[in-house]
């Protein structure tokens, strides 16, 4: 192998490594979404937030991207996840794979939350036991909410600062 075959395959390798952090977090819409619960986790654990976990259907789930149209997007949603929550998407596609990791931990926190349909939003702490495993405290869900036409980030907020309401 020669000397620049070698440096192309280190250059794609630390590319690959670099890759696979930045996809355990995006920024979308100026907002920070984790992926990875472990870093959602140490996150939370530093800045005292909770985590909220939206359990959607990225490419399927037509009521998760009106949520996310009618709410996630939204200036006072914005300001109100920056200083309250941190964010982690639990995905289920149909039409894309996620890496083996990823969908165990989602699939396990889906059975941990019994979620059934979406978009379903749970607020939670999260600690660690002795053996590394993680205790769940959950404060409670949140779903498309009802309410008028036009209104829904205000209902969601309202509904969302009623469960943070309740876990202090």
């Amino acid at each position: 192998m020669t000397r620049i075959t070698k440096v192309i395959f280190m250059a794609l390798g630390l590319l690959l490594l670099v890759g696979k952090d930045l996809r355990a977090q995006t920024v979308k819409d100026g907002l920070t979404w984790y992926t990875d619960v472990e870093q959602a986790y140490e996150v939370s654990k530093k800045t005292k937030k909770p985590i909220f976990g939206f359990f959607t259907g990225s490419d399927w789930c037509g009521w998760c991207h009106k949520l996310e149209a009618a709410v996630f997007v939204k200036p006072g949603f914005k300001t109100w996840a920056k200083n309250n929550v941190i964010l982690l998407e639990l995905d289920f596609p149909r039409k894309t794979q996620l890496p083996q990791k990823l969908a165990e931990q989602n699939a396990g926190l889906q059975q941990a939350f019994k979620v059934q349909g979406y978009p379903t939003i749970w607020i939670f702490d999260l600690t660690k036991d002795k053996a590394g495993k993680f205790n769940i405290a959950a404060f409670g869900s949140l779903g498309y909410p009802d309410g008028p036409r036009g209104q829904e980030e205000t209902t969601f907020l309202a509904n969302a600062n009623n469960i943070l309401k309740n876990k202090k």
